[in-house]
């Protein structure tokens, strides 16, 4: 690993251990040439993930638009940053579990709706109006009835 202040290729690990998310690994590095230290983090690479959009174009998976739109859903709630970044993980988990190549966006849609329903009801709601594009009151009307029947 080349160090970041320095250059040098030639940088040792001290210590390894999880993340906080348990999907990746933390590790404390060495660099002998400048002796600073630095962190790095190892995450398994996956198969690149190709979103088909409702147009039928297609482009690559990009979790920050994910996280967007949960952030979108969930402003002036009562969700911590930490519930955001968990449950955006949780999605893109659930996501690369299926082991598409290619997924529909509507899927990934459908898959932020569930988890934002056991975050906060009203992120739901906010997320579903502009997700399934409710033309007029009645529909946001009954998706609320659906979610308060629960």
């Amino acid at each position: 690993m080349k160090c970041p202040f320095c250059g040098s290729q030639d940088t040792s690990v001290i210590d390894s251990r999880p993340a906080d998310d348990n999907t990746s690994i933390r590790r404390r590095r060495s660099c002998p040439e400048c002796g600073k230290r630095f962190t790095t983090y190892e995450k398994v690479e996956t198969i690149p993930l190709i979103v088909i959009k409702k147009d039928n174009n297609r482009e690559p998976y990009d979790r920050t638009k994910i996280e967007k739109g949960v952030l979108i859903a969930c402003r002036k709630r009562p969700v911590s940053a930490a519930q955001i970044s968990k449950v955006v993980d949780e999605i893109e988990t659930e996501i690369f579990s299926l082991e598409e190549k290619e997924i529909p966006s509507t899927r990934i849609g459908e898959i932020v709706m569930e988890h934002l329903e056991n975050v906060d009801p009203v992120a739901y709601v906010r997320f579903a109006s502009v997700y399934r594009e409710f033309k007029d009151v009645n529909t946001f009307m009954d998706e609320l009835k659906r979610v308060l029947d629960k």
